[in-house]
This record gives structure tokens, sequence and C-alpha cells, in this order.
């Protein structure tokens, strides 16, 4: 006879069992990966994704001890291809947030359809000073830096070297423009001659001419595109002897294997080098050329430091990103883990950084890289921070 102590023994046994079964996994968050991984910017961008990807994996595939799904994407450098990836992601694949970007055109043509489905992004190079400025949001958070402010460092380390009388020579378009004028807001010498080289220059000849006939005391040079043909053509040229080279964007983990002893001496200006001294970056260091066997640019810090941000903020709010307003105040206290020390964010969602100067010169191990050699600015707010109304 089926009794009511049956029944209630039978209970309990299903409640014995349920209690012993183990949890349903829990579905990985998925975040949206943008960078350019094709044509000549594609090295900076593999560098950035590399730097995203170890920190994740360092997480056991987790930010902020939840399970994450990275959804990698090639945008070309083309703001038109970006667009599509994005309505994708936001559509189709419906992330919380998207992070990398490398090219501020690409930044500008896709920050604002992201921030109208009030979707998180976290750039982690493109700096454009619009976004600093005016059109700042606080669904956007750049974790790299501002773009006029290693240039402006640039100017400062010039200023501070004495340096009275200058060349500047950089790419022709927007951002060649934007260092120039960075670079001119804090150097105090004169600037003898300004010189835009095209886009696809494929020599530079008659400018490294220009500047033997204006014997400046200095050169500062931003060609992204051509660092390598110029920083030779420098040497070939026997400047290197005489004029000293300060540049942005041009001697650092991906050109200097291909430069190697042609661009001992030459200066480069950023926030941070393989050098840095601090516990996150050494052992940043280390775990990437384990992991990868090469040295780390920059580009691949960012991308670490955009992980360790997330890892963070995501920790914050204990995997609750749909609370909005939370992940907003989460992402804003940045993170006490750096490549930098300490990831701190200004009032505009851009970083406050220290900004150093360094030499090309080999390394411990025989290397061609980067040596710290001065810090023309420290604590530094970008230049556009007082126009965003965010507090």
């Amino acid at each position: 006879m089926f009794t009511t102590r049956k029944f209630l023994a039978l209970l309990a046994l299903a409640g014995a069992c349920l209690a012993g079964a183990a949890p349903a996994a829990q579905s990985p968050m998925k975040i949206g990966y943008i960078t350019t991984l094709s044509g000549p910017v594609g090295p900076l961008g593999q560098d950035m994704y590399d730097g995203f990807m170890l920190g994740v994996e360092q997480g056991g595939g987790k930010l902020g001890g939840v399970p994450v799904e990275i959804l990698l994407q090639d945008d070309q450098f083309k703001p038109e291809v970006a667009g599509q990836i994005v309505k994708k992601f936001i559509e189709r694949d419906m992330v919380p947030i998207i992070t990398g970007i490398a090219g501020s055109h690409v930044m500008m043509a896709v920050q604002r359809p992201i921030a109208e489905k009030e979707v998180f992004l976290i750039g982690s190079n493109a700096g454009p000073s619009d976004l600093a400025g005016a059109q700042c949001s606080p669904y956007r958070f750049v974790s790299s830096w501002q773009n006029d402010s290693w240039a402006e460092a640039a100017g400062q380390y010039a200023t501070d070297k004495g340096y009275k009388r200058m060349v500047l020579v950089a790419t022709n378009y927007q951002a060649g423009k934007d260092a120039v004028n960075g670079f001119k807001r804090f150097y105090k010498g004169t600037v003898v001659e300004e010189i835009y080289p095209g886009v696809t220059q494929p020599d530079f000849s008659a400018e490294l001419a220009q500047i033997a006939a204006s014997r400046p005391d200095a050169v500062f040079s931003f060609i992204p595109t051509g660092a390598v043909t110029f920083i030779r053509q420098y040497q070939q040229a026997r400047l290197n002897k005489n004029v000293p080279l300060i540049t942005v964007g041009m001697a650092d983990a991906l050109t200097l294997p291909a430069l190697r002893e042609s661009a001992l001496g030459i200066k480069a200006v950023h926030f941070w080098a393989p050098d840095t001294d601090n516990p996150v970056s050494r052992q940043f260091v280390e775990a990437f050329e384990k992991k990868y066997k090469r040295i780390p640019s920059n580009y691949a810090a960012q991308g670490y430091d955009s992980a360790l941000l997330l890892d963070a903020a995501i920790g914050r709010v204990k995997g609750d990103v749909a609370d909005k307003k939370a992940f907003m105040a989460a992402l804003k206290q940045g993170s006490e883990k750096s490549v930098r020390g300490t990831l701190r964010f200004n009032n505009n969602n851009f970083p406050v950084n220290d900004w150093y100067a360094f030499e090309v010169a080999k390394d411990a191990k025989g290397r061609v890289s980067l040596k710290t050699v001065a810090t023309p600015l420290k604590n530094y707010q970008d230049s556009y921070h007082a126009l965003c109304q965010m507090k």
C-alpha cells in the first residue's frame, strides 16, 4: 500500500538527488572584439588582440570570474566594414560589450551607434580628440590614451632637452596633423619647417634633403606606415650622427625587429615600454614573450590592460553588466592592476597617464628594444577633458 510515510520518503529521496546534482553550466558572456588584422596595420591589431587574449587566458577563460566568449572580427581598417560588424554584434549576437578598435577613423564611425544602443565600448588604441571632449560618453572608456598626448609629451621632452630649432615631419593625414599640433602645444622652441609626406610614399630622400638643408637641432617625426623606410634612410643619410630623431608610433616592438641596429639612439615617446618597472608589467612581458615568442609592443600592453579593466569591472558587479549604471561605476573605478601601475580615469573616461621618453638600445638579452630615459609628463590629463560635461 502506498502510504503517506512512503510518499514523504520518496519526496526526501528526490530532494536529496536534486541537491546532489551538478549545477547548470554558466553561459559565457559574449564580448565583441574589433581590430585590424589585414593590411599594413595588421601587425598592430594582432598585437592588441594577442595582449587582450593573454589576459583572458590568465583568467582561465573568464573575466571577473565570468566565462567569456570573444567574438573576433577584422575591420580591415575600413569604417564601413566596422559598421557592419557592430550592427551584427549588437543585433544578432546581442553583446553587452565591444572592445578593441585600432583606427581613429574607425572609432569615429562606430562609436555613436554603439552608445545609442547602450552597449559599452572599451577602446584599446584609438583616442580621437572629439571623443575626449564634447562627444564624451558614459558608455565609452578608452584604456589606452588620447591621440595628441604622445606628441605633446614629445614636445615637452624636446623643450626639456633644450632643442631650439626643429623640423617636424608627419604623414599627410588627420592623425599626422594632430601629432604636429600636439607637439607644438608643448614645444617652446622654433619650428623651422613642417614637412608632410604622402600616406603611401615609398621614399623619403627629398624630405631628408630638406631636413639637412634646414640644419635643425633635432627632428620630430610621426610616419607610422613608412617608419622602417624613413628611419633606415635617416641613418643612411647620416643625419642621426648630428640631428637627434624623436619619434612617436615609429620605434617599437613592431618595427625594431626589422630596424635592429639602424635604430639605435633614436628616441620614442609613450606611456609604456617593455622595461616599465612594476610587478604587473614585468609579469606581462614575461608571459607574453613565453607565449608568443616576441617582445610585446605598447599595443599588446594596451590590449592586456583592457582585459584587466574588464576583469576588475565585471568582478565588481558580479557579472551583472545588465545593470548599466552599476557597470559604468565599476568601469570608472579603473583597475589596480595595470601595465602602467594603476589605470585611473579622468572625467572623460580617458586615462590619466605618465608619459616617458625611451631610447632605442639593447636590452639585457642583447636585443634591440627600448630603455626609459626621461619622464616629460606626469599624471597627465589630456588637453580636451575640460570640454567633456561628465564629472
